[in-house]
């Protein structure tokens, strides 16, 4: 990314069926509702860490099948055939720590989900709170998450600003659909 300033620029560059910018022209900072698709975007930027996010977006579907799909339920009961067939899956992030944080934090959603109702109402009660503040809630109940991947976990389901730059038309599209940072 070092010719272009931000994410935003580097998508406005790319094909319009490019992936990068398929993602941050639909889904990078817009809302999400569903308790699976948030678990999802956690593994997903949990499993980022080290690598570029256009390598996640590449194995996203195998990433989706590998973890049946997300579901919550699910992944909370992996034992250990399932790490040692996710460890052998050539198609994902092949990392023991993540893929035991994967499991543990499905195991930590459902304890949320029986607490507050779902992930999403979890959030909710403790929104706003500051990157810092918002760090250490995850570290007191998840695996694997650090502030970057805190960070862009929020930014990119909606609950911190930042994912576009004010000057990229998709900033708008996204304040239109609510954003819980844009909510206060």
């Amino acid at each position: 990314m070092a010719d272009f300033a931000t994410y935003c620029d580097l998508c406005a560059a790319r094909a319009a069926d490019d992936l990068d910018r398929v993602y941050h022209d639909t889904r990078y900072g817009f809302p999400v509702v569903d308790d699976n698709e948030l678990f999802a975007l956690l593994i997903l930027e949990i499993n980022q860490a080290g690598l570029s996010w256009r390598t996640i977006l590449n194995k996203e579907e195998n990433f989706r099948k590998a973890f049946d799909g997300f579901d919550i339920p699910t992944v909370a009961a992996y034992g250990e055939s399932d790490r040692t067939r996710l460890l052998a899956d050539a198609g994902i992030i092949r990392n023991r720590l993540k893929i035991d944080a994967a499991i543990h934090n499905a195991g930590a959603v459902l304890e949320l989900q029986r607490e507050y109702g779902s992930f999403k109402a979890w959030l909710d009660a403790h929104h706003p709170l500051d990157k810092q503040e918002w760090v250490k809630l995850f570290k007191s109940r998840f695996k694997f998450v650090g502030g970057e991947i805190v960070g862009e976990f929020l930014m990119s389901s909606g609950y911190l600003k930042g994912a576009h730059a004010e000057s990229c038309p998709i900033h708008r599209k996204i304040l239109k659909a609510g954003p819980p940072w844009a909510v206060i």
